[in-house]
């Protein structure tokens, strides 16, 4: 939800009137707030950017708070400082402060991010959207809730959005509503104050929706506006996810030059058949000669593919495929057929969904963020208080050297949280089966670079091995084979009743090749019975002269794991009953039969985010 791409803007909509998001919030701060945060928020909500005040409207406030279970919010209160589960709360991804996650954007020396938030519980349901600011994408500070589903078009749901901004700084959010029977249309929202940096006040248009589902496409198939960009006739576009004939997944177009009136165009952006309904489609380009980030105004620039990314509602995996783009024609062509959105590449092979890019103008990178569900049983998180976070941010970029696949990283600024000593491990030599523990004390928030030495005459030797192997459909780091698996467990406690192996796996073709996995494997990792405990992982391309290297950012309940730069990424949801706090310990492992690996390691503990809310 809610992202950037910078633009020119003709004229805009006409305002009707301030949304009555700030109204509402006055009287859900009451419980959901301190009384301290409370008094300093209302004020702001409050004031009218020219000195006048306004009252909110009672009518609204009370239809609103009878969705508020106060004895719900009561109870979690005081569960909430149950050992148990209050581990579980990372410590430098970002969350609200309970409850629900999603979306950024760059606005006057501020990240501005944008999220789904239910204020009434840990669980899905009366989605609105809250808001932070961040001056690094690490450390945040909580605003006032900015839109709720006041509205018939939204009422039942504030949803995925995303931002347009102008050269005259001027913000266009554009968002889907749920509307009472559910069918989704696009609604239009805009700050109003585009100089206020912080962008605490927020209107919706008064010709809202501006669009609902055409012909042909059902009411729950029409979702997630992108941003805009300006086509060489000087119309904007729009791209929209949809799926027709109920397989075939498809991105919708839209030429505009109002912002409030929309033309469908007779032919989609794409199609991939069997992929089912398209969500949070993004289509963004990547330079195929330098490191630093376009937005789609560079259009005409050389050196330039397109990536199209699409989140599968069906299979609940962000998809994408890297090819061209006609700007001509508003059509997208992939490079490789075979490895089309939907069959293809994934930019996590974990727990990952509903991601979507933004150009960052002032660092020129384009960041990546996604949604991290959970995996354990919903009383958990009503226990805890909280459910869901996101990703540490990540840079992208097209893979330099093979062109064929992006390259995910975590932010610069996740660095400064690392501490000024790091523990470093040189040159340990793994024997076939075997386990070293690697003593540096707490081991629940750390940062882990890991770089593998496989003998390589030795593999070159090995004909044929493991063919058929695949990550998801094996027995995890238990198995024993020839050239794998070898790697680093986390969040393990000192016995290995529990563990999280991330590691590499080796297979050998028949005509003496080889394919490398990268897998991090949840089977293991809890005692309890109840939470997901998935084998995660895919191939990854290991090139002539690299070793086989790995970064793990371990945050409690959350690790992101990237190989070989990160060409391959997977984030793992874990819920150990032992291995937490000082009882989390970190290893080394290899689990071949026939090769040694030379280990090195650097493994700095992190430091925590800091997530207040803002001092208005």
């Amino acid at each position: 939800m809610a992202l950037v791409a910078y633009n020119d803007l003709d004229r805009r909509p006409e305002s009707t009137g301030r949304s009555s998001s700030r109204k509402v919030i006055v009287g859900l701060f009451v419980y959901v707030l301190a009384l301290s945060t409370l008094t300093v928020v209302t004020y702001k909500q409050l004031r009218k950017p020219h000195g006048r005040w306004q009252l909110p409207s009672r009518r609204i406030i009370s239809a609103f708070l009878e969705t508020v279970d106060i004895t719900s919010s009561t109870e979690l209160k005081k569960v909430r400082s149950d050992a148990s589960v209050k581990w579980q709360r990372p410590a430098y991804h970002f969350q609200p402060h309970k409850n629900f996650i999603s979306g950024p954007l760059y606005h006057m020396g501020w990240y501005h991010l944008f999220y789904q938030y239910n204020p009434n519980s840990a669980i899905w349901g009366n989605i609105a959207w809250g808001h932070a600011v961040s001056k690094d994408l690490i450390n945040w500070f909580y605003l006032p809730i900015a839109m709720v589903p006041d509205h018939w078009y939204d009422i039942k749901g504030v949803m995925t959005g995303s931002a347009t901004i102008l050269p005259d700084g001027q913000i266009m959010m554009f968002y889907t509503g749920n509307a009472y029977d559910l069918s989704q249309l696009q609604c239009l929202a805009y700050p109003a104050n585009s100089s206020d940096p912080l962008l605490i006040d927020w209107i919706k248009y008064g010709g809202n929706p501006i669009l609902s589902p055409p012909p042909g496409v059902g009411l729950k198939d029409f979702r997630d506006p992108s941003s805009l960009w300006k086509g060489p006739d000087s119309k904007y576009r729009m791209v929209m996810g949809s799926k027709h004939n109920n397989t075939i997944g498809c991105a919708l177009v839209y030429h505009t030059t109002n912002f409030t009136h929309f033309e469908l165009l007779d032919e989609v952006l794409h199609s991939v058949p069997g992929t089912g309904m398209w969500e949070c489609v993004d289509l963004y380009p990547v330079s195929t000669k330098n490191t630093f980030g376009l937005d789609m105004a560079n259009h005409d620039e050389l050196d330039v593919k397109y990536v199209l990314k699409q989140s599968g509602d069906e299979d609940r995996h962000d998809w994408y495929a890297i090819g061209t783009f006609d700007p001509l024609k508003d059509k997208w062509y992939p490079d490789d057929p075979e490895m089309d959105v939907g069959i293809g590449l994934r930019y996590d092979y974990g727990k990952f969904y509903a991601s979507k890019t933004f150009y960052d103008p002032s660092k020129k990178r384009r960041v990546l963020w996604g949604y991290v569900g959970e995996t354990d049983p919903k009383k958990v998180d009503l226990k805890k208080g909280w459910a869901n976070m996101l990703n540490v941010p990540r840079t992208v970029v097209l893979d330099p050297k093979t062109q064929t696949n992006l390259i995910q990283w975590p932010v610069e600024e996740t660095e400064t949280l690392r501490s000024k000593k790091y523990e470093e491990f040189n040159d340990v030599i793994l024997q076939p089966g075997s386990l070293v523990p690697l003593d540096i004390g707490s081991a629940t928030e750390l940062d882990i670079s890991a770089s593998f030495e496989v003998d390589g005459a030795l593999l070159d030797q090995t004909l044929e091995a493991d063919v058929e192997f695949n990550c998801t459909t094996s027995k995890g780091s238990a198995m024993r084979g020839v050239l794998g698996p070898f790697g680093v467990v986390v969040l393990a406690d000192a016995k290995l009743s529990e563990q999280t192996p991330v590691y590499f796996y080796i297979a050998k073709n028949i005509d003496g090749t080889s394919r490398t996995y990268f897998c991090a494997d949840e089977s293991r990792s809890s005692k309890h019975l109840d939470v997901g405990k998935m084998v995660y992982g895919s191939t990854v391309p290991v090139l002539t002269g690299e070793n086989y290297n790995m970064r793990l950012l371990v945050d409690h309940s959350i690790i992101e794991s990237f190989a070989q730069g990160g060409r391959t990424v997977i984030t793992s949801r874990v819920y150990p009953k032992k291995a937490i706090n000082d009882a989390a310990k970190v290893f080394l492992f290899n689990n071949a039969t026939s090769i040694s690996v030379k280990a090195s390691l650097k493994i700095w503990k992190m430091d925590g985010a800091k997530l207040y809310p803002f001092p208005l």
